[in-house]
């Protein structure tokens, strides 16, 4: 081959490669919801341009610069690399309308992806709300909690104007649902609210101890005692531990937040739970109860209870004892529930007194009439029997703490403080 013919040969060679250097197969056009990282060509005071691998230069228009946060803006400087989104592949000026704004989304939906499995508590702000619950704000995304996962809202009032009310407060969440194609980011305050419960009470445990005694508000009443908030954690409060003498349901004695002084009585610190005690703070009525009472005393007290066999009933200081069915009116009663109910103020005197077994009767059949004897009451000092109770016994009458007649009473009380030993 001639020299020419060479020199020929590779100038078509070099025809082919540049041929095909000019044809980038792998390019594809921006499409439409696609997010493309591009570099900032120049920042004008009504768009950016920007480059991002396409034929021509994006355009991010004056729209998406109003949405951006100020100091955001004013970070942003030519040559840097920013995500984008593409808006709109061709306007109808032939341009390519790209979004800063969205593209950065891009990275608070990763973010949220990761809160997800973390479950970490984040803060946002509410913006508004629906008929189905509250809608709010988190970094460049709009995000739902619904109703059922609200704590913060204000019960008392009308659903509107509690949802109202909460426009512009910010509130501490966990991310329970991302769904970014549907553009679905659910919140939930409740759970927030269970962690940061947990972690407080977590400290709170640490720094109590048992036989603390500390102030608390008074959250819940349950069948089985009473919850109480102390220093922003629960403790229970047993309903055998609410007061001395038998307490039915804790509404009797407490109400939904009332202050009240407890004691703390145990701490389980593996499952974070405080046990409470009210009545270790009030007086053992029984302490000094052989000082204060006796036997025929007429005293004033009130029912707590009311079984097939008589009533419970306990007088102003804690001290309960039993009034038996035949102990009742005449002792000629049936059945108790048609003579007394729970609530009625009672005035009977102390038929058996026993301290060393906590255990105390009364009976109404002993006389007990205001016009003969004013009821005595707890502070009043001890006084011998009614000298109507020395006669009788003077008479030959049997001894009315030991009559035959009474002797159901005291079995029936042994039997039912056996029982609340026991349980």
């Amino acid at each position: 081959m001639s020299e020419d013919q060479e020199r020929n040969s590779s100038a078509d060679e070099n025809f082919e490669e540049m041929l095909a250097s000019s044809f980038d197969y792998s390019y594809t056009p921006p499409r439409r919801g696609e997010i493309r990282e591009a570099t900032i060509l120049q920042i004008d005071e009504r768009e950016i341009i920007v480059d991002l691998g396409a034929k021509q230069d994006g355009i991010v228009p004056s729209q998406d610069l109003e949405r951006m946060d100020d100091e955001f803006r004013a970070s942003l400087s030519a040559g840097a690399s920013v995500p984008v989104y593409i808006v709109n592949p061709r306007d109808q000026n032939d341009n390519l309308i790209v979004s800063i704004n969205m593209g950065l989304q891009r990275y608070d939906w990763e973010k949220a992806r990761e809160l997800l499995s973390s479950q970490d508590a984040v803060d946002v702000k509410v913006s508004g709300y629906n008929k189905g619950g509250a809608l709010v704000r988190w970094n460049r995304l709009e995000g739902f909690i619904p109703s059922s996962h609200l704590v913060s809202t204000n019960l008392s009032i009308d659903r509107k104007e509690a949802m109202q009310e909460l426009i512009g407060n910010t509130l501490g969440v966990k991310v329970i649902e991302v769904d970014q194609d549907r553009r679905r980011l659910i919140f939930s305050e409740r759970e927030a609210q269970k962690e940061w419960r947990a972690r407080r009470k977590a400290k709170l445990l640490a720094e109590l101890n048992v036989g603390d005694v500390v102030n608390g508000v008074v959250t819940g009443l349950r069948d089985f005692g009473a919850f109480v908030n102390i220093g922003g954690a629960d403790g229970l409060i047993h309903v055998s531990e609410l007061a001395w003498h038998r307490v039915d349901h804790p509404r009797d004695i407490l109400h939904i937040g009332e202050e009240i002084e407890v004691y703390v009585l145990n701490l389980d610190r593996e499952t974070n739970r405080i046990a409470l005690s009210r009545k270790r703070l009030l007086s053992d009525p029984w302490d000094d109860a052989q000082y204060r009472y006796h036997e025929g005393q007429l005293v004033g007290g009130y029912v707590t209870n009311v079984v097939d066999f008589g009533a419970f009933v306990a007088l102003d200081d804690g001290l309960e004892g039993l009034l038996h069915l035949s102990e009742m009116g005449d002792g000629a009663l049936k059945e108790p529930y048609s003579y007394v109910q729970k609530g009625d103020q009672l005035s009977l005197r102390i038929s058996h007194l026993e301290p060393e077994k906590r255990r105390v009767g009364f009976t109404q059949r002993w006389g007990t009439e205001l016009d003969d004897e004013e009821p005595e009451s707890a502070n009043d000092d001890a006084v011998e029997a009614p000298a109507a109770v020395e006669a009788g016994a003077e008479a030959g009458e049997a001894n009315p703490g030991v009559d035959a007649e009474t002797a159901p009473a005291d079995a029936a009380q042994e039997a039912a403080s056996d029982e609340r030993a026991s349980s």
